[in-house]
Formats: structure tokens, sequence, C-alpha cells
């Protein structure tokens, strides 16, 4: 599994917790299990394998952020979805757009360029190409406004990430 599948297996976790009345220890001690994997990974390839110590930290880390900082990272997104309101915005995009946001503020070995082409490829993946715009425009404003630039010598854009976490 690569750290890219744990992101995604994040985001569906994150989504859930929308939904679910129950906080993220919660979902990750029933969800982040063999059994749910091997239950799901039947239907759906993404949980065809069971995340590593590492990858299973990761996917933690992640989901246990946006939960605590949910509200913090709702204000960004609606801050700069101009001409949007929030309860419009798709929830798929919502909860992609909340990982990264968690990972640019909170994850600094993480760099920002990474964070966002790995939110744009998820999207492309999940909803129409004018929200992957929208995901991308929001994600890349929030950057420039609210972060300092990556140290110099940092490449503006990054790879998708394929490595193990």
């Amino acid at each position: 599994m690569t750290r890219t599948n744990a992101r995604e297996i994040a985001v569906h976790f994150s989504f859930e917790l929308g939904f679910a009345n129950e906080t993220a220890e919660e979902l990750l001690e029933h969800m982040l299990t063999r059994p749910i994997f091997e239950l799901i990974g039947e239907e759906e390839p993404l949980y065809a394998e069971f995340p590593n110590e590492k990858q299973r930290t990761y996917i933690c880390t992640l989901v246990r952020g946006v939960y605590a900082h949910c509200p913090e990272l709702d204000e960004y997104i609606s801050r700069y979805a101009i001409g949007w309101k929030f309860s419009r915005i798709p929830k798929v995009a919502v909860s992609i757009m909340r990982v990264a946001m968690y990972e640019i503020l909170y994850m600094q070995d993480i760099p920002n360029a990474a964070a966002i082409n790995e939110a744009v490829e998820l999207t492309k993946r999940y909803e129409a190409p004018e929200v992957v715009s929208f995901v991308n425009g929001i994600l890349g404003s929030f950057v420039r406004s609210e972060c300092p630039p990556d140290p110099v010598g940092q490449p503006e854009a990054a790879a998708p990430e394929q490595e193990e976490p």
C-alpha cells in the first residue's frame, strides 16, 4: 500500500465521520481492522491490502487531525470558496480538502504542492472536472494566503507520492 492509498482511506474515513454519530477514535477502532478490510476488500480494491503499522499511524493521524480541527478546516474552505455556500460543496470534495488542509497546516514533512496534487488527483476519481478545478483553486488560494512559502530550492510542484509512508 502506498501513502496515496493510505491518504485515500483517510479521506473515506473522514467522509464517514460526517454521517456517523461517533468520534474519530470510535470510527478508527472498528474500521481500521483486518476483518473490515477483508470484507470491504472483496468489492473495493483500495481495501484489499491491510495497512502496515506506519500506514495505520498515518491514516490515524489524518483522521484524528481532521476530526479535531474540523471547524477550523471548514472555516478555511468557506473563506476560499468564493461565491459558494459551504452546504453546496460536494461532501467528498469537502473531505478531500479537509485532509489536504490538515496535511498542509499540521504535517510539515509533506510538501504543500504534494498535498494539493494528491487532493486534485483524488478529486478526479470522485468528482466532475469542474469540482476538480474548484478544489485546486481553493487549495491554491489557501496555501498562497495562509502559508509561508516553501523553503528556497523546494520544487513548486511535486509528483504524486507512490512511496510507502
